[in-house]
């Protein structure tokens, strides 16, 4: 494709240029003007200087454009774009706006794809389903709010939701991440412990030659153990994460793992309350945006990311399907808490399913952070009683023979 050089002015009066790549120069100046630049120069370019030709061949060798892009850059970006919309902006032009505002190269260059695919004649819905780091509740809430007209809406309601689930993971974080510093730390201290200080005691005790305890024999193997094989200890860390892994990616691994974790004592009920908001919040988003019940609950299965509960909710979409009721599959599944369905129930009935599952995702949100907040509390005492244990374990191990030759040299 040709690539053109040129030189024009902005709508805000700033002079500009640089390189396009179209057909022809008639397309060019087409591009550019929807872009919003008026040209005083195009000529068509063998190859752009080298800085440009440097920055075009490679940009896979950008750290930046490796980097994820983050769901709170995704929110700011749906909101700047809503604020654009609303205010009469046309959609390319607001699109030129947004590319240039934002920071990360890789959503720059996400949306100057979109920006050209929609100047090209295709729809922001599939421009973004062609784009890749879009989700399928994003790409069908937008398809949704332009086939009905209400794109602002659909927009703003996106980024409502992608802050609030920014928001709910900043706040589990930020609980998790004092107990995560200090299991750390204990895992540190033991670790000096048993490769540093306590081979140096065992050369003492070996030099009394006297008969040992059986738990104190057992201590000392455990270290040489782990000083000698520490690097097998590793590899088999790494293979046991691996596998773990490998079989967590299978139907059945999976199905295995989640029932699991919603049977742990203290950490399911969390895990269950995270699940549940997290698809509540989701398909009361994407009903409020226009999306068919039956297609909004397989985009909300995948959100709440739990097998288990995932084949209720198949259940609950068949059950609507063939013109029954949501609320009756997901009681009957028994992993849904009675306070859920009869909200579902009561927005059934009134028309208002939407409003009610957000009534809902509200009151879980807050209950996730207590949940995790109560398990922090309750994890920060185990872990120092772990570590002391530890440490009294090993100088207990320690003190008893040298406890024994000091009673025998006094006697």
């Amino acid at each position: 494709m040709p690539l053109f050089a040129y030189r024009g002015v902005t709508q805000a009066g700033r002079a500009t240029r640089g390189f396009v790549d179209a057909d022809s120069a008639r397309a060019a100046r087409t591009r550019l003007k929807r872009d919003g630049i008026f040209l005083t120069a195009l000529t068509e370019s063998a190859a752009p200087p080298a800085p440009a030709r440097a920055q075009r061949a490679s940009p896979s060798l950008s750290l930046e454009r490796l980097r994820r892009i983050s769901m709170l850059d995704l929110a700011l970006a749906t909101r700047q774009l809503s604020t654009l919309v609303g205010a009469g902006v046309p959609l390319v032009q607001a699109l030129s706006a947004l590319t240039e505002q934002v920071e990360g190269a890789r959503l720059k260059g996400v949306l100057g794809r979109i920006r050209d695919r929609v100047n090209e004649g295709a729809s922001l819905g599939d421009a973004m389903a062609q784009a890749g780091p879009f989700s399928d509740l994003y790409v069908g809430m937008v398809r949704a709010g332009e086939a009905g007209g209400a794109l602002e809406t659909v927009l703003d309601r996106l980024a409502d939701y992608l802050e609030g689930q920014v928001r709910l993971r900043n706040k589990v974080t930020s609980i998790l991440i004092y107990p995560a510093i200090m299991l750390g730390f204990a895992g540190l201290v033991v670790a000096v412990l048993v490769t540093v200080v306590l081979p140096q005691i065992t050369e003492l005790l070996a030099s009394l030659n006297r008969p040992l305890p059986w738990f104190t024999k057992l201590i000392i193997e455990g270290s040489h153990f782990a000083r000698d094989w520490w690097w097998a200890l590793g590899l088999g860390g790494v293979a046991l994460a691996f596998g773990f892994r490998a079989v967590a990616r299978t139907e059945a691994g999976r199905a295995r793992l989640d029932a699991w974790q919603l049977r742990l004592p203290v950490v399911g009920r969390t895990v269950r309350l995270i699940a549940i908001s997290r698809f509540t919040r989701t398909l009361s988003t994407l009903l409020a945006g226009g999306i068919p019940i039956v297609r909004a609950l397989d985009i909300s299965k995948h959100v709440a990311n739990n097998v288990v509960l995932g084949h209720a909710i198949d259940a609950a979409r068949d059950s609507v399907t063939e013109g029954a009721s949501l609320a009756q599959p997901l009681r009957a599944s028994g992993h849904f808490p009675p306070m859920v369905v009869h909200m579902v129930e009561v927005g059934e009935r009134s028309g208002e399913l939407e409003s009610m599952l957000e009534k809902v995702a509200q009151t879980y949100e807050e209950q996730v952070e207590t949940s995790v907040s109560r398990l922090t509390a309750l994890l920060e005492p185990l872990l120092i009683l772990l570590m002391v244990g530890i440490v009294i374990v090993i100088i207990a191990a320690t003190l008893v023979p040298l406890l024994d030759v000091t009673t025998s040299l006094g006697t």
